[in-house]
């Protein structure tokens, strides 16, 4: 698998040799897997060291959903759930902390406040001033697919052939992000698992993760607790297995370890102490000899 080394800042991140978590922490009342229980904000900031003490490389924090059929929030909500917990964290955990959000003034707010990274499941597209914030901080950015937006994306989504258009989508908006100044070496790409596809196209796209590549930037996957996972378990039927159940867990753990001998760089989980127990493995098999 190819190496990269991202350092800016008073950050460093060696992706590559092992494969780095990123931990989630959903600040919102309504996320599909653990929607109201970090609203609060002391309750968030316990949950976000216990997820870097379990071994998270990177903290995720976002203050919106993006589940399926979701509506966008305003801007100052989100920037009111986001920005206490990051000041109160940003002095006190080594880890990076990213702001999952697609908004430029969130994203502003955020990195005022301390985090160091821009995760934004629109690649950009829907907020224009998204790009110049980011270069502007010379941060690193999670650039994702996503067919239509949250609201849309599970209506039926089709593709010809959804390995590739995806990284030709990728591609195009990794170029877009170098055209508009954000460096070469601070993109991330992601393929988007969950966002606007079927189980079938999620399940491609995971045991075809080694044509990212092709992209020459590293690669984050983020399958965890994903309704893909809840249906095949449910036997194909609708996601109706709780995304927090252990089955669920478990399974996830599945979809990890083929991410990883894919060659997936980051892995966005729920269960970071999991995760460490998986990977350890995974990534023993990854890296033994040929």
């Amino acid at each position: 698998m190819t190496r990269y080394e991202m350092a800016w800042h008073n950050h460093r991140l060696s992706l590559g040799k092992h494969t780095l978590i990123m931990g989630i922490l959903n600040i919102t009342p309504d996320s599909f897997s653990d929607g109201g229980r970090f609203e609060d904000a002391g309750r968030a900031i316990r949950q976000a060291k216990q997820l870097v003490a379990a071994g998270a490389d990177i903290l995720d924090i976002g203050g919106e959903s993006s589940r399926p059929f979701s509506d966008p929030v305003p801007e100052a909500m989100e920037i009111e759930r986001t920005i206490p917990v990051i000041e109160a964290l940003a002095g006190e955990i080594e880890v990076p902390i990213s702001i999952d959000t697609t908004k430029a003034a969130v994203a502003e707010a955020a990195i005022a406040a301390g985090a160091a990274i821009v995760n934004d499941i629109s690649a950009l597209r829907i907020d224009p001033k998204m790009a110049a914030v980011a270069a502007a901080a010379e941060v690193p950015v999670v650039l994702m697919h996503m067919q239509g937006t949250p609201k849309t994306m599970q209506k039926s989504p089709v593709y010809g052939d959804v390995t590739e258009e995806v990284i030709a989508f990728l591609e195009k908006a990794a170029k877009e992000a170098e055209a508009q100044g954000i460096a070469r070496d601070m993109i991330i790409v992601d393929p988007g698992i969950g966002f606007g596809k079927t189980v079938d196209h999620n399940l491609t796209l995971i045991r075809r993760l080694n044509q990212f590549h092709r992209l020459d930037r590293p690669v984050l996957v983020g399958p965890s607790r994903k309704a893909f996972i809840r249906k095949i378990l449910a036997g194909g039927g609708d996601d109706t297995i709780v995304a927090d159940d252990p089955s669920v867990i478990a399974a996830t753990q599945a979809a990890i370890t083929a991410s990883v001998l894919g060659g997936a760089h980051i892995i966005r989980v729920h269960d970071v102490a999991e995760a460490c127990t998986t990977l350890a493995l995974a990534d023993a098999i990854s890296n033994a000899p040929a």
